[in-house]
């Protein structure tokens, strides 16, 4: 008995070591990662030893021109894949990407069509219909998506971190700085997103760019409303004077009940936002999963006639069904 109840305390006193030694270890390293991230890219390429100018260059790197009120089509889609590479902080060049994926869609065509034609296969209109449509989801339509999964995560940082920038701007106009100090001040305070992002403002301004056309560049490329009405409120100050604290102050009010007001619509409808994700995603990845299994499936019957046209119509419903389920699930606040 005696011997069972010392084996039983030494089982006991090995878990409560290794139990408080993997607490303690992992504590530290929780404590390690919350330190990186507490300091924003900008700084540490200023720590790194980098001067400002190159810091600037780095970051401003991928950072579109801002669009001409009399662009095309082709030219505001471009615009919006730039920002969106750019809120995802991918650091490949938006036209190294396009590139990228281009060449991959026709290369992966080619490829999937000689190995068609190497097995067979009678290559016919609906065999090409069907290749490129497997070959755009793998290397056009996933890759957006993943884009967009990410920016739409630092999107939604970058809207939690502003109401709390704005009191720490707040705070900096009432102790007596000026508001290029203060926006120089969220640069060194505030993590990423918007601690780099509002140290590119910092940067222009500094080297002569007004103060309110770099903030408007900003909530452009973020696409913030948040932000716009902060640069509203900057430049009705300038332009009529007035306590830029108190406004500030009122509108820090004002945004975070917006969130909480935006929290409460997105729980209440997070079942449908999570249907329309299920119902866009899933015949992409059935399509995908099934042409890998069994490539046969399709390829067996694209020679037919009614295929195509089948097939066409079931593309074009797809698409309609995703626009009708992205605007109905699109709520504004």
């Amino acid at each position: 008995m005696t011997a069972i109840l010392i084996r039983l305390a030494v089982l006991v006193a090995v878990f409560a070591g290794i139990f408080l030694a993997s607490q303690g270890l992992l504590q530290r390293l929780y404590n390690r990662r919350a330190e990186s991230k507490a300091v924003n890219r900008r700084l540490e390429l200023l720590k790194a030893g980098i001067t400002s100018d190159q810091v600037g260059d780095i970051l401003r790197k991928g950072v579109p021109n801002r669009l001409r009120p009399d662009a095309g089509l082709l030219a505001r889609l471009y615009y919006r894949f730039q920002c969106s590479v750019r809120i995802a902080d991918i650091r490949t060049d938006p036209r190294t990407l396009l590139a990228t994926g281009l060449l991959a869609f026709a290369g992966g065509s080619t490829l999937l069509l000689l190995l068609a034609w190497a097995t067979g296969r009678r290559i016919t209109f609906g065999t090409i219909e069907l290749v490129v449509l497997i070959t755009f989801a793998l290397t056009i339509a996933l890759p957006l998506l993943l884009i967009n999964r990410r920016k739409e995560k630092r999107r939604r940082r970058m809207e939690e971190q502003f109401p709390l920038a704005l009191d720490v701007f707040t705070r900096a106009l009432k102790a007596g700085h000026p508001v290029a100090s203060a926006i120089d001040l969220l640069t060194k305070e505030m993590e990423d997103p918007l601690g780099s992002e509002f140290g590119i403002v910092a940067d222009e301004v500094a080297y002569g760019a007004e103060l309110t056309s770099s903030l408007l560049d900003l909530a452009d490329r973020w696409d913030l409303a948040d932000m716009r009405m902060f640069v509203v409120s900057i430049s009705l100050q300038n332009e009529t004077g007035g306590n830029l604290a108190e406004i500030l102050g009122n509108l820090s009010s004002v945004i975070r009940e917006r969130a909480s007001m935006f929290m409460k619509v997105r729980a209440l409808s997070s079942e449908g936002r999570m249907s329309g994700w299920m119902l866009t995603i899933l015949p992409i990845f059935t399509l995908l999963l099934l042409f890998g299994l069994n490539s046969k499936f399709y390829f067996d019957v694209s020679g037919d006639p009614i295929f195509i046209y089948g097939f066409t119509g079931l593309v074009i419903l797809y698409f309609i069904g995703v626009f009708t389920i992205r605007r109905m699930i699109d709520l504004k606040i």
